[in-house]
Formats: C-alpha cells, structure tokens, sequence
C-alpha cells in the first residue's frame, strides 16, 4: 500500500464508504509477514512504494514471460500499477494478457511496459530527455517513459548531438525551461558536458553503447561525462535509461513537494 493509496483509504473511511473494521484488515497487511511475498522464484518486495514513493519495477532481461507476469501481479494486487523495464515482445505480450482489460500501456522502442494509471505527483515543473543521435532513442525513451510512469511531466528533444550543435542552440530557451534534464549520447558523450554549461538545473547523464570500436560498448562515453568539466552533472551506468529517469522524477517530486511545503 503506497502513501496514496493509504489515503484513499482513509478517506473512504471518513465518507463512510468503508467500514473501520475493513479498513483495519486492509492495513493489516502491512504487517511484516506481508511485506515479502515469496513467489518461489522471487520474493516480491511489497512495502516498496510505502518506502520509497513508488513499487518495486520489474526488471525483465534474464526472466521468463511468466515469471515476469506473476511478479507484476503481486506487485499490481497491493499498489494499484506496476512497471517493467527490459521487456520484449514476449513479455509485452503476456503482459497483455494477463492483465487484459486493465490499463496497459507499452513503449516497444523503451522496451518498457506499465499496468494501472501513472503516479499522481505535484511536481516542480518537467522533465527534458534529450538524445544525443537518433540511435540513443531508444535508451531516452527508456528514460521518458520512466518519468511519466512515475507522475511526473516529460518532453523530449531528439537528435541534437554535438555534430551540429546549431540544433541544440536553437533550442536553448526550451531547455532552460526544464526543472531537470536528462541528456542520453553515445560515441564520445560530450552532450552532457555541453547542456551542463548552459542550464541552472541538474543534469542528469547517460551513456550509451552506441558508437564504433574504440567507444568500447559505451565507456568512452561513460569516463568523458564522468569527467565533465560543467558542473551540475551527474552520471548514470551506460544504456540505464530507467535509472536516469526514476532519479529526474524523484528530483521533479520533490522540489515541487518542498514549493508547497514553503521551504
């Protein structure tokens, strides 16, 4: 039960839509026996989203459809929506069925798929994923999708790599405008260091496997936006489009929580 959810919750009780002793029995398992459920195969995390703000992802590479399906209904039954990451077309489409006349949204260039509707968050302003080349798109939609499963705003600008810089200058004004930028490249990864010069936000960089021999799967890139010389950039791991994405949310979520807190 996420912190939304327990809100629902009691707000259903003080309408008088549910009864307290339902409501007890509901947040009952929360109990520690009911925080894991032991699947067999996984042992599902279930106090996640109560923990961190939002449920366990799925992450699909290495498992098989079926074993992706039962980990994201354990997930789905006690937090309302559920993400997977890495998934194929077969895990796509068992996740189709199995949760057939649910809310299903997929994204076959992220390799990513949510059931239930998107967090609901109050967020500072939005999220800029930004790709270096048309071959990055797939790891910035990864990034994308993330944060608008994760409620927050997103919009991106593709193709505006260093090799013609002109593309991304005449979209600086857009790009200031974002309260968190992802910047997604691959060959030598200057786009971060670039973007990181011109904005007052953070910047978060990923690295990508694109690129001929010597960009070594991606470390190339990875070491130069390591060793950015902008300050306001940070790095992800090469190709974690999902984990650039769940930190801008989580960067987005918070900054508007502490705009309403007044701090």
């Amino acid at each position: 039960m996420n912190p939304e959810c327990l809100r629902e919750l009691l707000d259903e009780v003080a309408r008088g839509a549910r009864s307290v002793d339902d409501a007890l029995a509901e947040v009952a398992r929360l109990a520690p026996s009911g925080l894991v459920e032991d699947l067999g195969f996984a042992r599902v995390d279930l106090h996640r989203a109560a923990r961190c703000g939002f449920p366990e992802v799925v992450f699909c590479q290495g498992k098989s459809p079926h074993q992706v399906l039962e980990i994201a209904r354990a997930v789905f039954d006690r937090c309302g929506r559920v993400l997977a990451t890495r998934a194929d077309e077969a895990v796509r489409a068992a996740i189709r069925s199995g949760f057939d006349g649910r809310e299903v949204e997929e994204n076959a260039v992220a390799r990513a798929v949510r059931v239930g509707s998107a967090a609901r968050r109050d967020c500072a302003g939005e999220v800029l994923v930004v790709s270096a080349g048309t071959s990055d798109i797939p790891v910035a939609e990864e990034a994308a999708f993330t944060v608008q499963a994760m409620g927050s705003p997103v919009r991106t600008l593709y193709d505006v790599g260093v090799a013609g810089i002109h593309r991304l200058l005449e979209e600086r004004d857009s790009v200031r405008r974002a309260n968190v930028v992802v910047v997604v490249a691959g060959m030598e990864g200057a786009l971060a260091s670039v973007i990181g010069g011109l904005v007052d936000r953070p910047v978060i960089a990923v690295p990508t496997s694109v690129g001929y021999g010597a960009s070594f799967g991606g470390l190339a890139a990875l070491l130069t936006m390591l060793n950015s010389c902008a300050a306001g950039v940070t790095v992800v791991n090469i190709d974690n489009g999902f984990g650039a994405g769940y930190v801008a949310a989580l960067v987005n979520t918070r900054t508007g929580a502490a705009r309403n807190e007044g701090t």
